[in-house]
Formats: C-alpha cells, structure tokens, sequence
C-alpha cells in the first residue's frame, strides 16, 4: 500500500519553513512563540535572534552524500548504543512530505511545559492522546488526524507562488533540534531512533544547535540549500 502524501511545505518558497505563526495559531498555541529566521551562523548574527530558543528547525538537502552519512551513523549508533531519555517524544515519519509538520511536532512536544495551548486546541489533543505511543503508533495516528492535515495543507497554499504538486519529488528535508534535560537530541522521522548530540543548557541551546547545523553544512559543501529557524520567545 502507498504511504499517504501531503502537499510539500518546504518546496514552496513563500512559506515559512514551518508555516510560521499562521501555523502555530491553527494548531491553537498561543502567540508567545514564534519561529525567526537565523540569517547566518556568525555569533553577530546569532545574537539577533530573540532568546530564549527552545527548539532549531534545519531545511537540508537529501543528498547522496548524506545518505551514505545517514547509514553509517545508524550502523555506529546500533553498534555502541547511546543514552536517549525516556522523556524525548520522537514520532516516525510515514507520510510523504510531512516532515515540515512533524519536526514542528517535535519541536512543541519537547517543550509542551512551555507552550500556552489553547482549550480546544487540535495539537493539544494530539500530543496528549499520543504520549504514551510508540513512534511508530504516533506516525500512524497523524496519518488519521484530520485537523492537522487540514493546517498543514492550508499552509503548504499560502504565498503568492502557487502551492506543488502533491506528487512533486523534494529532496529538501526538515529536523528538530531539541534540549531535553540537558542533552541536544536531533529528532527526524525517517531514523530509526533520536541522535544524541551531547549536553546542552538553555543558555548555550541555539549556538550548540547551531554547531550541529554547520556539520550538515560541512558534509555537502557544494550544497546552498541550508536554511535554519529558531522558535524564540515572541
């Protein structure tokens, strides 16, 4: 059976990498979050962009060279193992081109205790029906979970270029950055498990964060398409 498909965020160029505020305001989580852009990986350039930063979003391009990486790094992972916590929410990634979405669900989920939902808000359900899933289960529960495909979908439409194809190939591809008790954990859906990056403090978050960026950066030098975004205090 073919995985369902969502149209791509990402290969849109007038939409925020993760749908920005209108997505965040859907999914009804109040407005003292916002994603930003981060313009550049200089420390001046960090500096602009507001603090705290609970969560880093990275638009990369899947490439060959990152998938031979991407294969190494499991077989080393499984070999000698790493600490991940039991605390982590991480979800598998099932549906075609929802990344965008699902690495905004990992960024919220990590930081749920900071987040002001609304009462009846869409994501609020979601995240509490699934806490105590597998991410194999809380893949397959968001293939069901109309309210979020709706938002998703509204948003991949917005901008003034007309919204791809739902069968558009993209090789771009979004994760999260997250701190969870103190260690920086790289969540994407099409791994088998998080990757632990090593310790991290609320205060040191988006420049750690953003070291891990740089290392994406350095395995594809010829590439451009690198784009990361913080979600900051509004």
């Amino acid at each position: 059976m073919e995985p369902p498909r969502w149209l791509p965020l990402e290969a849109n160029p007038d939409v925020s990498p993760a749908g920005g505020l209108g997505f965040l305001k859907q999914l009804g989580i109040h407005p003292d979050w916002q994603f930003v852009d981060v313009y550049g990986m200089e420390p001046e350039l960090l500096s602009m962009v507001p603090r705290p930063v609970c969560a880093v979003l990275l638009l990369f391009p899947i490439t060959e060279k990152y998938e031979i990486f991407r294969t190494e790094e499991e077989e080393r992972i499984k070999a000698k193992g790493q600490d991940v916590k039991s605390s982590v929410y991480f979800m598998k990634q099932t549906i075609n081109n929802a990344c965008g979405t699902i690495g905004l669900i990992h960024a919220i989920a990590n930081n749920r205790e900071k987040m002001n939902f609304e009462t009846n808000s869409s994501l609020k359900k979601f995240l509490e029906d699934s806490l105590s899933m597998t991410p194999e289960e809380r893949a397959k529960y968001l293939e069901t979970y109309e309210a979020i495909r709706v938002t998703h979908e509204s948003s991949a439409h917005e901008g003034q270029t007309e919204a791809p194809s739902i069968d558009e190939k993209v090789d771009l591809h979004f994760i999260a950055l997250v701190n969870v008790g103190g260690h920086l954990y790289e969540l994407d859906g099409r791994k088998p498990f998080p990757i632990n990056h090593g310790l991290t403090s609320d205060d040191s978050f988006l420049e750690d964060a953003i070291e891990v960026c740089k290392k994406f950066m350095e395995r594809d030098p010829e590439e451009l398409r690198f784009n990361a975004i913080a979600l900051s205090a509004a």
